[in-house]
C-alpha cells in the first residue's frame, strides 16, 4: 500500500471519523443488548472497509485491532444468552474482521501496485515517443545536411582550382538542399501541430525526375548507374510532394547502399499505370537482396540490416505511404536484388509523362 497519510484525507473528509465512530457506537451497543446468540460483531468489517478507502496501512490496522476490541468488551458486557454460543458467535466475530482487514489491505496493495505499474508504462511510452521522434527528426535531416557539407566542399576545392562556374553550381545545391532542411523541418512542426500535409496534384515522373538531380552525386561517387523506366500519361495523384519525395529519396539511397561491393550497381526507378485509379512506383536494386524474415521485417520501425542504420527510413516511409491512401512493400528483384513497391491512389489524369 502506498504511503498516503490518513490525517490530511480525514480532513478532506471531516464527516468520515464521526460516521465511523457513530456506526461503531451503533454495532458495540447493538451487539451488547442484543443476546449472545446474536453476532452482531461481524457488521464492524462495514468499518474496515470503509477505513481501507482512506486509511494507510498501519490506520486500517487500527481500526480492525479496535473493533476486535469492541468486539470482545461487548461480549463481557452482554448480559443475556447462551456464553458458549457467545464464545463461538464472538470468536467468528474476530475472524471476520481479520480476514477483512487482511484481504481488503491485501486487495489495496494490488490496486496500488497496479497504478505504479500503469504510471510506468505511461512514462515508458512517452520516453519510447521521445526516442522515436528524436530518430525520425535525425533522419529526416541527415540527407540534406549531408549533402550541404558535401557541396560546400566542393565548391571550395572548385573554387580553389579556379573554376567559378563549378563553384556556383555547388553553390546553387547548397541553398536547394538548406531550403529542403528548412522544408522538412517545418513540416515536422506542421506535424506536431497535427496539421494537415500540403496535397496537390502530382505529377509521379516530374517528381521522380527532381528527385534524382538530389542523389547523382551519390550515385556518382559509389559508381552506380541510375536508370529510369517512366510510364507514359500517368494520372496525377493528390499528394504531399515534399512526404512523396522523402520516400522515393529513401528507396533511392537505400537501393545505392544495397549494391555496395557488388560487380554491378544497378538501381532502376520504374512507374506504371497499376490498376486502375492507382499509381505504382518502383525502385529496384541489383545488389544482395534481403532474406524472407529481413522481408517481413524491413518497414517495422528501428528495424535495420545495415551496421550503423537507424531503422526508421522505411518505418516512416510506410507511415508516409499508408496517410496518402496508398501501400508500400517489398519483394526479391530478378535476376537478383531487392525491388520495392508503393502505390498511390490516382488523382486526375496529367498530360505530361515521360519514357527515358
Amino acid at each position: 500500500m502506498s504511503g498516503r497519510s490518513s490525517l490530511p484525507l480525514l480532513w478532506r473528509r471531516p464527516l468520515l471519523p464521526a460516521l465511523l465512530v457513530l456506526l461503531a457506537a451503533a454495532i458495540f451497543l447493538a451487539d451488547t443488548i442484543t443476546n449472545l446468540e446474536i453476532a452482531v460483531a461481524v457488521f464492524y468489517v462495514a468499518i474496515v472497509l470503509i477505513a481501507v478507502r482512506y486509511l494507510d496501512q498501519r490506520g486500517v490496522a487500527m481500526v480492525a485491532a479496535a473493533c476486535m476490541a469492541l468486539t470482545v468488551l461487548s461480549f463481557f458486557l452482554t448480559r443475556a444468552g447462551s456464553v458458549p454460543a457467545g464464545v463461538i458467535n464472538c470468536a467468528i466475530s474476530l475472524v471476520a474482521i481479520a480476514v477483512t482487514a487482511y484481504l481488503a489491505l491485501r486487495t489495496a496493495a494490488a490496486e496500488a501496485s497496479a497504478r505504479e505499474a500503469q504510471a510506468q508504462l505511461a512514462h515508458i511510452t512517452r520516453v519510447t515517443m521521445l526516442g522515436e521522434l528524436t530518430a525520425s527528426i535525425a533522419h529526416e535531416l541527415n540527407q540534406p545536411l549531408a549533402a550541404i557539407v558535401l557541396n560546400g566542399n566542393a565548391a571550395r576545392r572548385w573554387l580553389a582550382a579556379g573554376n567559378p562556374d563549378e563553384a556556383g553550381k555547388a553553390a546553387e545545391r547548397i541553398v536547394r538542399d538548406a531550403e529542403r532542411a528548412s522544408e522538412l523541418i517545418k513540416r515536422l512542426r506542421d506535424l506536431t501541430r497535427k496539421a494537415a500535409g500540403k496535397a496537390v496534384r502530382l505529377d509521379v515522373n516530374q517528381l521522380i525526375a527532381e528527385t534524382l538531380t538530389l542523389v547523382e552525386n551519390e550515385a556518382g561517387r559509389s559508381h552506380v548507374s541510375l536508370r529510369t523506366e517512366l510510364a507514359g500519361k500517368l494520372p496525377r495523384a493528390e499528394a504531399d510532394p515534399v512526404q512523396i519525395q522523402q520516400v522515393i529519396l529513401n528507396l533511392i539511397l537505400n537501393a545505392i547502399e544495397a549494391t555496395s561491393g557488388e560487380q554491378e550497381r544497378d538501381v532502376t526507378i520504374v512507374t506504371s499505370a497499376g490498376k486502375p485509379g492507382e499509381i505504382v512506383i518502383e525502385v529496384r536494386d541489383s545488389g544482395r537482396g534481403l532474406s524472407g524474415v529481413q522481408l517481413d521485417h524491413v518497414f517495422d520501425a528501428f528495424y535495420t540490416t545495415k551496421p550503423e542504420g537507424l531503422g526508421m527510413g522505411l518505418a516512416i516511409s510506410r507511415s508516409i505511404i499508408e496517410s496518402h491512401g496508398g501501400r508500400i512493400w517489398a519483394q526479391p528483384a530478378m535476376p537478383r536484388g531487392a525491388a520495392f513497391f508503393f502505390l498511390l491512389p490516382a488523382g486526375r489524369t496529367g498530360s505530361r509523362g515521360s519514357n527515358q
